[in-house]
């Protein structure tokens, strides 16, 4: 895969302060990309380091940082506290079912719910009420043949291509991708294959040629 999250993003959700939404298809992401989850770690791991590392610690602070060190030693010997702590069991894979075809769905995504489907043509969206407000959560799904005519944004939007492929004039791309647009870009998502997508946007599509521009002024309320 050739898109992917930006560092100034992958920090934000390092630090648990993305909405849900954004927060879920990083997350997805990381499924999908082992160098990005690697990215993740590392900021992590220095974003943990600068919050608890400190110059110099008082007597107190000392004796505190002493106990919890204590405290986390126990822990990790005792493996029967260790399985209170984590649960390791595997949870069944989470499929869903468009025109017949089944797609496994990665854990981030797996505890959502899904509303009812709404199918215009060859395409077939499920909303996910996050109840973010102006922030729309979706899951697209495009048969094969199908496309989004071409529109532009009026906001950002987000598509992390969940499995299958589509292009459009800015290039090709695969299950994994983290696509983010915003007005700069005009595009006609195509696909051969057919394609499922999560999709996040904050704003409604400006469609731009032939006889789709007519659903522009209800757009604000279809996206």
């Amino acid at each position: 895969m050739r898109h992917h999250p930006t560092h100034e993003l992958m920090t934000v959700f390092a630090s648990g302060e993305l909405p849900a939404s954004l927060s879920i298809a990083v997350a997805a992401h990381l499924e999908l990309c082992h160098d990005c989850q690697t990215l993740a770690d590392r900021i992590t791991q220095q974003a943990a380091q600068q919050e608890f590392t400190t110059p110099s610690s008082t007597p107190s602070q000392q004796d505190h940082e002493d106990d919890f060190a204590d405290m986390i030693a126990q822990i990790t010997q005792d493996d029967a506290l260790l399985d209170t702590l984590f649960d390791t069991t595997e949870t069944a894979e989470q499929t869903i079912e468009f025109k017949g075809q089944h797609y496994t769905l990665p854990r981030a995504l797996q505890s959502l719910v899904l509303q009812k489907p709404q199918k215009l043509g060859k395409l077939t969206r499920s909303r996910i009420d996050l109840q973010e407000g102006s922030l729309k959560t979706s899951l697209l799904h495009i048969e094969p043949g199908g496309s989004v005519p071409m529109h532009t944004h009026r906001g950002f939007e987000l598509t992390l291509l969940l499995d299958g492929e589509f292009e459009d004039e800015m290039g090709k791309y695969q299950k994994g991708d983290f696509i983010w647009l915003t007005g700069e870009h005009e595009h006609t998502p195509t696909t051969t294959t057919g394609c499922l997508c999560f999709t996040v946007s904050n704003d409604a599509l400006q469609f731009t040629q032939g006889i789709s521009k007519l659903l522009n002024p209800i757009g604000q309320f279809i996206y």
